[in-house]
């Protein structure tokens, strides 16, 4: 299923104990395009501290309610590591906090989430190992990746959701549009679609845009160049934000800009993760 940033403005994040606070933001990764951390405003409960939630705790949303239930306890959230949100999060932050939490690193494998495509997995894994074994996994790992990535130290490729909006997007043949939004999946996390407006092109009409025809974000010009030339992304399936995607929508997409459909890579990996 996939979601709107829309859909996910001011979800609460449940803990087990209680509600830690509302999301604000989302940091993605600018290479994979997948969320890596919800950005949460606490509230009064932790003097409205910013925290950063790994999507590897969340449980199945409650989308009806806005609740994203996470398998974390509001102690453990008031003794994580804090990370000052206005500077870039560094390699070193993050194997900070998902040490502090027991976790996997993510960044290790091919998959979106380690050797696969589900946050979720990683929790799994984390839970079958005990507690100390864990932690020595952990350590062995922040030892060997955060040497290797050395000349990262300032970023890791992590970006605010909310600062993209309002890029412009640059065809092959000049300006397009600019991004109205994103469109996830809940289960992957995956950044599958940007929403182009191209009002200030030709009037009003929205399409969807897969992360796979990005050929460079200039993070300093505020632009994202895509390629394609612009009577490709006009003639695009048209995108609203009313109506909700189906199969076939998607299928007409990925047609349309002659891709594969991610959908397939999907299945496969539900059925391994299964087993």
């Amino acid at each position: 299923m996939l979601r709107s940033m829309k859909d996910l403005e001011n979800c609460a994040i449940a803990a087990t104990d209680g509600v830690i606070g509302k999301e604000k933001d989302f940091l993605f990764d600018d290479l994979a395009w997948v969320i890596r951390y919800f950005v949460v405003e606490t509230g009064s409960w932790l003097s409205s501290r910013q925290v950063l939630i790994s999507p590897i705790a969340v449980q199945k949303p409650n989308w009806i309610e806005k609740i994203l239930p996470v398998l974390i306890s509001k102690e453990q959230v008031k003794n994580s590591p804090t990370i000052d949100n206005d500077k870039p999060v560094s390699r070193q932050n993050e194997a900070s906090l998902l040490d502090y939490y027991g976790y996997p690193y993510y960044w290790v494998g091919e998959g979106f989430w380690g050797g696969g495509i589900y946050p979720y997995l990683l929790y799994r894994d984390h839970q079958h190992l005990p507690h100390t074994e864990a932690g020595a996994r952990s350590a062995q790992l922040t030892h060997h990746n955060v040497k290797s990535e050395d000349n990262k130290k300032a970023d890791p490729n992590l970006r605010s959701c909310k600062e993209v909006i309002g890029y412009h997007i640059n065809a092959n043949d000049g300006d397009i549009g600019h991004v109205s939004g994103l469109l996830v999946e809940e289960t992957t996390w995956a950044v599958r679609y940007l929403i182009i407006d191209t009002s200030n092109w030709w009037g009003g009409h929205k399409v969807l845009v897969p992360p796979e025809w990005i050929s460079e974000v200039c993070w300093l010009d505020n632009t994202i160049s895509v390629d394609l030339n612009r009577q490709v992304i006009k003639d695009a399936p048209e995108y609203d934000y009313n109506l909700q995607i189906t199969p076939e929508f998607e299928t007409a997409i990925y047609q349309h800009y002659e891709l594969a459909g991610y959908w397939a890579k999907v299945a496969k990996a539900k059925k391994l993760a299964t087993n």
